[in-house]
């Protein structure tokens, strides 16, 4: 078994693992990323499927997100706006497709001001919520006690505007059904992005594409660091020395020893590994109220893109759906047209019970309910299943379960011993983006940069 030494040993090439390993080379100290997969990027994904390119994991960048912007352009790549010219579509609950523009969705004048009177309320609700720390507001064992649909379902008997305003924490963020995490998660949710309004406006959410892909990033880190980067590498057993002195991560065929260790992987991993001695019980008992959310990201791309023809964004929602919505995904001077569509929490779970074949009848079905009968018809089809994925079982992101956050979220980030966290999962700003990953990397980077200086300080007094 071949073994190294270095000063920090990073568990995880996705945008977390590798910005913290940039930033901790600037600093001087030597760094090994070992990596699960035969690839870097983790969540983050460009393939070509069937000769078309697509962004199978993470793609969006939006105003908020300062320090994925920073990156991109630190690393000289180039983004484009999201087509959304023309109507967007609502399907209601009677199955009619309607056509709208702006922000509101097509709903009756009563359930539309419902809606904005409780957006007003919840973005109120979280500019109280510190991303960081939601759980130090005086609220926040109230609010994690509540489910998010219990709570909507207290200020309005009005069905349709419950699913529209349940709908972008719940099937769009979170992907888990909305009885299922509190409403603290859910301003969480919000708050990582600036607001409830933020989170619920698509042009902004889902603003720009990385011209070539969003796994350029981390693939131009990896570049960076050259054969630091070891693929193949999943990570069987972690020594450490609660003193906080130094580690030993061992994998079928590598011993790394060094002083400090970043997990910079899913925390719903973290069982993978065989820590010795244990992870304390905090952190065991912590582990088990996170779980991944799951959803299908759909992929369908076309000889052109037709709904431009009839006048459309490729914008579309709908609570009553299978795919909840829908863009223009189109890649940069492509010819064809690509739409993404989305299925998540238990109707995604319905649908794997289906063969591949009825599971995409069903998909494109509902795609055409807003586009029309040429959706049934693409030239590629891909369905990106993140749920299948051994190194990432679920997506987008862990959250915790009802009563989860304000018990445990304190604990999230709290290095044990050498061992440190670092994933978009822990993030407050970017919360699940790769926004939050890069955040991530960049403090994890610099809370070890300080130890590492105050462990190498001369001691001694004024004699």
């Amino acid at each position: 078994m071949a073994e190294i030494t270095r000063d920090v040993v990073i568990v995880g090439a996705g945008a977390a693992g590798l910005t913290a390993a940039n930033d901790l080379r600037r600093a001087g100290l030597s760094v090994a990323v070992l990596e699960a997969r035969d690839r870097v990027g983790g969540r983050l994904w460009t393939d070509f499927i069937d000769g078309a390119m697509l962004e199978i994991g993470g793609q969006w960048v939006s105003p908020d997100q300062d320090a994925l912007k920073d990156m991109i352009e630190e690393l000289g790549l180039e983004t484009f706006d999201r087509y959304r010219d023309g109507d967007s579509v609502y399907v209601g609950p009677d199955g009619v497709a309607a056509r709208f523009t702006g922000e509101m969705f097509p709903v009756t004048a009563e359930t539309e001001k419902i809606i904005a009177d409780i957006t007003a309320q919840l973005d109120a609700m979280v500019a109280e919520i510190d991303p960081d720390r939601p759980w130090a507001h005086a609220k926040a064992q109230e609010w994690d006690e509540i489910s998010w649909d219990a709570w909507l379902r207290e200020q309005t008997d009005d069905d349709e505007a419950v699913r529209n305003l349940a709908f972008a924490t719940g099937s769009a963020m979170l992907t888990k059904p909305t009885h299922a995490f509190s409403l603290l998660q859910s301003l969480l949710m919000a708050a990582s992005a600036g607001s409830y309004s933020n989170l619920v406006d698509a042009d902004f959410i889902l603003d720009k594409r990385v011209i070539g892909g969003l796994q350029q990033v981390p693939l131009r880190l990896a570049e960076r660091l050259g054969e630091d980067v070891l693929l193949d590498q999943p990570v069987r057993a972690l020594e450490w020395d609660p003193s906080g002195t130094g580690v030993t991560v061992t994998t079928d065929d590598l011993t790394v020893t060094a002083r400090f260790a970043i997990l910079a992987h899913a925390p719903i991993l973290y069982n993978r590994i065989s820590f010795v001695p244990p992870m304390p019980r905090r952190q065991h008992q912590l582990h088990q109220h996170l779980s991944m959310g799951f959803v299908i990201k759909v992929h369908a791309v076309y000889d052109r893109p037709f709904w431009r023809e009839q006048g459309l964004s490729g914008t579309a929602f709908s609570p009553y759906e299978l795919s909840h919505e829908a863009y223009d995904n189109t890649n940069h001077d492509d010819e064809r047209g690509t739409l993404v569509g989305f299925v998540s929490d238990q109707h995604a779970d319905d649908l794997f019970t289906l063969s591949a074949e009825e599971r995409r009848q069903r998909i494109l079905e509902s795609l055409s309910h807003y586009y029309g009968p040429e959706a049934l018809n693409p030239v590629v089809y891909y369905e990106s299943d993140w749920g299948s994925e051994e190194w990432t079982r679920g997506a987008y992101a862990a959250s915790f379960d009802m009563g989860g956050l304000h018990r445990y979220g304190a604990d999230l980030r709290t290095p044990v011993g050498p061992i440190h966290f670092a994933c978009s999962d822990l993030a407050g700003a970017g919360y699940q983006h790769v926004d939050g990953a890069i955040r991530m990397g960049h403090l994890v980077a610099s809370n070890i940069v300080d130890a590492s200086r105050s462990a190498s300080a001369p001691t001694g007094g004024v004699r």
